[in-house]
């Protein structure tokens, strides 16, 4: 939040300086009584009052710097009237195939699955984290593919439900098992179509080759060049030999190594043809990075918060004006009082 936000109007803040002269000011307010001779003093002058006899004057600059921020109008925004900017419409194409089980994408010894890698970056690009700054204003969907795709998500303004349903994602079953990436695309750009928003794209991320054609990659591209969108394409894992931990029954698991392959051709073919581009995430911090520099290579022109309503509390920091200077000048006439 900036300091627009946070008052109303922040150069009143500048008064606050006012309260060093107030203190001054008050601190040579001192007392004076005429003696004939310093014997005439008491022994012992150095009591507690006197040592704390400057507690009256900081209340009085305490007083000057809360009518200082009173007067700046310090507020807070209403989430629930944030004036949304026009932002982009991104559809997230995630391959759920058998493949997405491998581990390559773990992370500081911790094991994770492809697919789990996928969801926690995807659940960062969108609410921020981890150098990301979130998606606030861009209307977001899901779709899961393996050898047919479904959608997980509408296009959706309701990001904590869209994050909800990617951290539900599941490996396809065994008879849904392939990855079919034209049908993913194809979906993906139909629920493009049916959100009205100046600028669209789609994620696509696949760990694998396209192994099931009912929908030809080709004609998705065609769609995607006439309707506009652009592809940012993602090739997640590593190719060759891939760690996968497999269940060998009773409740056990076993680590394996499983042959794993990406269609990189058909991917940078896609991003390359729709105005895109093509990326390679072969470990778990690349997966982030590359959400990165999508994330920069997409954002909205305007830039700030802006809300239709605010919570304003001046009246707090006014009441406490009021109250230090009651106390400044209730300590200053009894306990603190002066001579003469």
């Amino acid at each position: 939040m900036t300091l627009d936000d946070m008052f109303a109007n922040k150069w009143l803040m500048l008064f606050a300086l006012l309260a060093v002269p107030a203190v001054w000011w008050a601190r040579q307010g001192t007392g004076r009584v005429l003696f004939s001779s310093l014997r005439a003093l008491p022994a012992g002058g150095h009591t507690w009052r006197a040592q704390l006899a400057w507690i009256p004057d900081v209340f009085t600059g305490l007083a000057v710097i809360a009518l200082a921020i009173a007067l700046a109008g310090p507020r807070s925004g209403d989430d629930n009237a944030r004036i949304r900017r026009d932002g982009i419409g991104i559809m997230m194409a995630v391959d759920v195939s058998g493949s997405m089980r491998a581990l390559d994408l773990s992370q500081n010894n911790h094991e994770l699955t492809r697919l789990d890698a996928v969801k926690q970056v995807f659940e960062q690009f969108v609410l921020g984290g981890k150098g990301l700054a979130g998606r606030n204003d861009d209307a977001i969907g899901l779709i899961a593919f393996a050898r047919y795709a479904e959608t997980r998500s509408p296009l959706t303004l309701d990001h904590q439900n869209l994050v909800t349903a990617a951290s539900q994602l599941e490996f396809a079953r065994e008879a849904e098992d392939g990855t079919a990436i034209g049908a993913g695309l194809e979906l993906a750009l139909e629920r493009l179509a049916e959100f009205k928003t100046a600028s669209k794209i789609a994620i696509l991320l696949t760990d694998g080759e396209s192994n099931i054609h009912e929908i030809d990659e080709e004609t998705a591209i065609e769609d995607a060049q006439k309707a506009g969108v652009k592809v940012y394409t993602i090739g997640a894992g590593t190719t060759g030999i891939a760690p996968i931990r497999v269940d060998v029954g009773d409740g056990r698991t076993q680590l394996m190594q499983t042959q794993v392959s990406i269609d990189e051709a058909t991917l940078r073919k896609i991003a390359d043809k729709t105005g895109g581009q093509y990326f390679r995430a072969t470990d778990n911090a690349s997966l982030v990075s590359i959400y990165a520099q999508i994330d920069k290579l997409e954002r909205t022109s305007l830039e700030g918060e802006q809300f239709a309503q605010y919570h304003q509390y001046f009246v707090y920091f006014l009441a406490a004006a009021m109250a230090c200077i009651v106390l400044a000048l209730g300590l200053r006439g009894t306990i603190f009082r002066r001579l003469p």
